[in-house]
């Protein structure tokens, strides 16, 4: 793949959790999220992207969201459960995407706020319609999905990089 080839970035953040006596990495998913997550893995599904990798963090919370987000996809991407993901500042995340290959065009993060809210902020020097708007409206609540096209290399991935192309939470289904 050229350095010109287009590639797409959907950035997902995990679905609402509960609050039990557990670390908060442990966390798992409220009532509320586990109806989430599907309805986030059927708007993906409808997106139309085939990803190729999925980038998963090791929180519970966002491996119980792509458990039920992924069985909607019509396609399985491979899966890396990625440590590095938990409370990473947004330039800990765009290294994270430079370090993708370039095999990869299209690629999923599953995360956490405030870094996926403010890494998509960062990339999105352009947006389709009001998604911007949007997006600065809410906020990037649970289950939020926002998704970002650019062309290049995934080491040429910096702030202002791309298009946001959709900005979806479950309150728009």
């Amino acid at each position: 793949m050229s350095a010109d080839t287009p590639r797409r970035i959907a950035l997902l953040r995990h679905a609402k959790a509960d609050w039990p006596e557990v670390s908060d990495h442990d966390r798992p998913l409220a009532e509320r999220g586990r109806k989430d997550a599907p309805a986030v893995g059927l708007k993906l599904a409808e997106t139309g992207i085939a990803f190729d990798l999925a980038l998963c963090s090791t929180a519970a919370r966002t491996r119980e969201t792509w458990k039920l987000a992924v069985q909607e996809l019509p396609h399985r991407p491979k899966t890396a459960y990625e440590e590095r993901l938990y409370e990473a500042s947004p330039g800990e995340l765009i290294a994270l995407l430079n370090e993708t290959s370039d095999e990869v065009s299209n690629l999923l993060v599953i995360g956490h706020n405030p870094g996926m809210h403010a890494l998509a902020d960062a990339l999105a020097g352009r947006a389709q319609g009001d998604t911007l708007a949007r997006m600065t409206r809410t906020g990037f609540p649970t289950a939020a999905l926002a998704v970002i096209s650019f062309t290049g290399s995934w080491k040429s991935v910096q702030h202002g990089v791309g298009t946001l192309l959709d900005f979806w939470t479950p309150k728009d289904h």
